[in-house]
């Protein structure tokens, strides 16, 4: 199955949880490097061309880069351990203007309401006790600072090493 997203990265993430997310997120194998989700599940890889780009150009271009922070952790359930950015806003104005400007891609395929995260891992690749195991050892090491300044149009597979940059989308002042 290939898939792609539009993602804001954070590499400054990876510093702290690149581990973790290496032994608790199977995305980390596929190459999903550390980033919050903008909007998911995307177009099938091969419907992206120049034109969608622009579009998705278009629809973030003029929304200012900006810094965040990741100051704590958060868990879905027992399901999904993750990190909060703050403020979360702009990610969601992110995902507003992207989900507009592409509504047959409800983000999380209408699943879920958009609530802006860094996944750390999932109970279903890892047993609870390890995701608490890791919250212990990153919650020390917190706040997480970075600026969004691009997000990123990626597609891939659940093969190892298969996601890639499909396109760079400059946030403005970037």
């Amino acid at each position: 199955m290939t898939e792609s997203a539009v993602l804001a990265l954070v590499p400054a993430a990876d510093l702290v949880v690149g581990t973790h997310r290496r032994e608790l997120d199977p995305t980390t194998a596929a190459g999903v490097p550390a980033h919050v989700t903008v909007l998911y599940p995307f177009l099938p890889p091969g419907q992206l061309d120049d034109e969608v780009v622009a579009r998705l150009r278009a629809a973030v271009g003029d929304v200012p880069g900006f810094p965040c922070s990741f100051p704590t952790t958060g868990w879905f359930g027992e399901d999904y351990l993750w990190l909060a950015p703050s403020p979360a806003d702009p990610f969601l104005e992110l995902t507003r203007r992207v989900a507009g400007a592409f509504p047959e891609c409800p983000p999380y395929a209408g699943r879920y309401e958009p609530h802006p995260h860094l996944t750390v891992g999932y109970s279903s690749h890892a047993p609870v006790a390890a995701l608490r195991a890791a919250e212990a050892e990153i919650v020390p090491l917190l706040p997480i600072t970075a600026r969004v300044g691009a997000l990123h149009l990626m597609a891939g597979s659940r093969d190892p090493d298969s996601w890639r940059v499909v396109a760079e989308l400059p946030l403005a002042g970037a």
